[in-house]
């Protein structure tokens, strides 16, 4: 007989562990207790060397779906250290919390296949009730206020379980033996329905109308919901990490009211499907995507649509409002994940409605609301929306959607937030590096991340959920709010900071304090050498780098403060993780007043020609003529005289300037409009099959550069005589916005290849917004494969911004544990 202890880490809590343990300890015929504690999950154990064997390879190996096991690690105990009482029997015992709380937290669960089965099933004491749940199932970290993950824990410690429900819960062999959200319509949360009328005012407390206590009840919310719906009304509904806004995806003047209300105007807009069947009534779905879109976390997933021409007479086809997501050849699309959603969708199919937008709950630019009370001040009564439909759980923690797409059979994160954060990434073992680091993250698409050194040499970094643009007092609270959550949730104390190396973001001001304050070591990063960062700390810790390789990193984006004062972002770095020299950039030109000039294309457009000769290029009268007298004089003089004109080298400054020259997008009504129709433009002629691709000595930048004094200055000059040549010859836009990437991706390729020869590496590592357009990404990575190189694109964070805290957090360990006595 054998007398063990079992420690089990990971993602062990909240997946139905525990009554898994119990499960395989009654089939091996194992004797002793399991408990959950803030270090993972602990386990006593007693039974017969071959049976104690096979019971803890079961643990990895038959762990439940949703659990990830990373360690089991087993110590035998003393002969006098077995309590005999342990040999009788084997249970779950009350959860400690006398441990460092370093265990892992799932992320919330879309409703299984079980439960929603139950859902629907009218002989089912739950039939209908919008918080089904099980072990395998259901809200997990946006409810947990602590570790252990015990129902006292959560925002569920509220709702004491009927007798029904508390015998599920005790039961072993129940699906819901420790489903800590375990509920139904007798002891649970309810939804709650109210109105907007005449005299509703700003700041009125939320005084429900309804409350689905009752089957009956619950059906007849849900019913005035749909039908409200149908009617062309929007909806503020209570999801899993905040509300949606919602209305019939197929009502056009619906979806108008919507951007008009939301103030997001061209933005493309998300629509919830019932079904893969209908998902792909509106869009092309292989086999990756098809899993992502039906699997447990269900995020939104960019879609190739169909062609109007291949579903247009289709009586299959999907109709959806124009204006949903415009003329974009991609569609973000989402299956329902809460009971609630199921629901919904199903009483809206029967009216005839078979998709649903389903858009953050804010205000553009604010953070989605969470709170029933706020949601109803800031959406109804605020006149955005004309009913919210709640409930009585508290949201813990504030979760975006999940936005993915699949590039060349490969997920890429376009944005990630719910069902994937704040699960641990891993870092490159470092000696010397310090207990915790945290990265403050950018000013757009922020995140924040800390790092956590393990005892066996490995080190994780928790990087939490998209919260947004850090622009004003509403983003930064949630910045802070996630900053607290995770390091209140893990025991996390930073030791050291990192942040950006832009005076002015409000993140990187607030660690500089919060540095002095607390005298804590600071490591400010520069911006694209994060973005290259990221990628390398990820390639790193999954063994395709050595801690010490060099890569040349192409950062393109639209904006990070440069070593020199100007703005780059279009960047060829040599980069370790610890530092990085300049190899290659754009040729910069003048942005008159900085941020009117991301705004106004056409401003950009006209300093990037006068900047390179050739305002007075045929092919330039349609901008020309497109700015008043006006306004060309007072921008001419802004660049002439130096004023508030600071210099860039931003890529995507560059495809903004080329949309608006090809008459494509004029002006930008959210973050990277005209490069995003640009893209749009160039597929439709990669699709209509009118592309003309230059030969392979056609659109370098440069035909010849130079390696004495600096690095390359990569002149785009000849890139636009040629785009100004095609207008003034009549070639199609779309065809001349397909050149524009096809030079774009070959110059830069060859230009990566011959750094690459000079400094002896064969390997690029790609990140930046600009890479979000999957035809250059697409066309760049063919390119420099053809040349013999191998290609890093991330895949556990995004490209844009999202992946700058992470990418921080590697720099700055890097350089810290340089320093750090040995």
């Amino acid at each position: 007989m054998r007398h063990v202890h079992i420690h089990v880490t990971g993602i062990v809590q909240g997946v139905g562990m525990r009554p898994f343990v119990y499960r395989e300890a009654m089939a091996h015929g194992i004797c002793g207790w399991v408990l959950n504690a803030g270090d993972g999950v602990h386990i006593e154990a007693h039974a017969p060397a071959d049976a104690l064997d096979a019971f803890v390879a079961a643990l990895s190996e038959h762990a439940p779906a949703a659990a990830r096991v990373e360690h089991v690690e087993v110590v035998d105990l003393a002969a006098n250290g077995w309590d005999a009482a342990n040999e009788q029997g084997f249970r779950i015992v009350a959860s400690q919390d006398q441990t460092a709380h370093t265990t892992l937290v799932s992320p919330d669960i879309a409703t299984c296949d079980d439960c929603l089965r139950e859902l629907f099933d009218p002989a089912d004491r739950r039939y209908h009730y919008p918080f089904i749940n099980c072990t395998n199932c259901g809200p997990r970290f946006t409810i947990i206020r602590s570790l252990p993950y015990d129902r006292a824990a959560t925002s569920m410690d509220r709702f004491p379980m009927c007798p029904e429900c508390a015998a599920e819960y005790a039961d072993p062999l129940d699906r819901r033996f420790h489903a800590q959200p375990d509920a139904c319509f007798n002891c649970g949360p309810h939804i709650m329905w109210r109105e907007a009328s005449v005299g509703d005012e700003p700041g009125e407390a939320a005084a429900p109308l309804a409350v689905g206590t009752t089957r009956e009840t619950s059906d007849a919310i849900i019913d005035r919901c749909v039908e409200l719906l149908a009617v062309g009304g929007i909806v503020a509904i209570k999801g899993l990490g905040g509300f949606h806004l919602s209305c019939d995806a197929s009502n056009e003047q619906a979806v108008a009211e919507l951007r008009r209300r939301k103030r997001r105007s061209n933005k493309p807009l998300a629509v919830m499907v019932r079904s893969l069947a209908d998902a792909e009534r509106l869009c092309h779905i292989s086999d990756v995507e098809r899993g992502l879109l039906a699997g447990s976390i269900r995020p939104i997933v960019l879609l190739r649509r169909r062609a109007v021409c291949e579903s247009g007479d289709s009586p299959d086809a999907l109709a959806l409002a124009p204006s949903v997501a415009r003329d974009l050849p991609e569609l973000g699309v989402m299956l329902p994940y809460t009971p609630l959603q199921h629901l919904l969708l199903a009483a809206a199919e029967a009216r005839g409605m078979h998709a649903l937008v389903m858009t953050s709950g804010n205000l553009s630019e604010e953070p989605i609301e969470t709170d029933d009370d706020l949601a109803w001040e800031h959406l109804v009564a605020a006149g955005i929306a004309d009913a919210l439909l709640g409930n009585d759980r508290a949201i813990l923690s504030r979760y975006d959607d999940s936005v993915v797409r699949v590039v060349g059979g490969a997920v890429m994160p376009v944005r990630r937030a719910r069902g994937y954060a704040p699960q641990p990434l891993p870092l490159p073992a470092l000696d010397g590096a310090p207990s915790c680091v945290l990265a403050c993250g950018p000013q757009q698409k922020a995140t924040i991340a800390l790092t956590r050194e393990g005892t066996n040499g490995e080190a994780t970094c928790f990087v939490s959920q998209h919260i947004g643009d850090v622009e004003n007092g509403g983003t930064f609270d949630a910045w802070n709010a996630a900053r607290t959550r995770l390091e209140d949730l893990f025991d996390l104390a930073p030791a050291a900071l990192a942040c950006d190396v832009h005076p002015s973001y409000l993140s990187g001001q607030w660690a500089r304090e919060q540095a002095r304050k607390c005298n804590l070591p600071l490591v400010e990063v520069q911006h694209h050498h994060a973005h290259i960062a990221s990628v390398m700390a990820e390639a790193i810790a999954a063994g395709q780098l050595t801690t010490d390789a060099r890569v040349l990193g192409i950062a393109f984006d639209g904006t990070g403060a440069g070593t020199d004062g100007t703005i780059w972002g279009g960047e060829f770095l040599v980069a370790g993780l610890g530092g990085f020299e300049r190899a290659a950039h754009l040729r910069t030109w003048a942005l008159p007043g900085g941020a009117a000039s991301v705004r106004d294309a056409r401003r950009n457009a006209f300093a990037l020609l006068s900047e390179l000769g050739l305002l007075e290029h045929p092919g330039a009268a349609r901008l020309l003529d497109s700015l008043d007298e006006q306004t060309r004089s007072v921008t001419a003089t802004m660049i002439e005289r130096d004023i508030n004109s600071p210099r860039t080298s931003s890529m995507g400054r560059l495809f903004d300037a080329a949309a608006a020259i090809l008459g494509i997008c004029d002006k930008a009504t959210y973050e990277g409009e005209p490069a995003i129709e640009l893209e749009a433009a160039a597929w439709r002629a990669l699709d209509n099959e009118i592309a003309h691709f230059p030969d392979d000595n056609a659109g370098y930048f440069a035909s010849g550069p130079s390696w004495l004094d600096g690095p390359y200055v990569l002149d785009q000059k000849a890139l636009f005589e040629a785009l100004l040549g095609g207008i003034e010859a009549g070639a199609p836009a779309d065809r001349l916005a397909l050149d524009f990437h096809v030079a774009v991706a070959r110059s830069s390729a060859r230009i990566a290849s011959d750094i690459c020869v000079h400094e002896g590496i064969d390997t690029v590592a790609l990140s930046g917004g600009v890479f979000m357009n999957r035809l250059l990404l697409q066309f760049l990575t063919r390119k420099l494969k053809d040349a013999g190189l191998t290609v890093l694109i991330p895949q556990t964070v995004p490209v844009n911004d999202g992946c700058i805290a992470y990418g921080q957090a590697a720099v700055a360990r890097t350089r810290l544990a340089q320093v750090a006595p040995q």
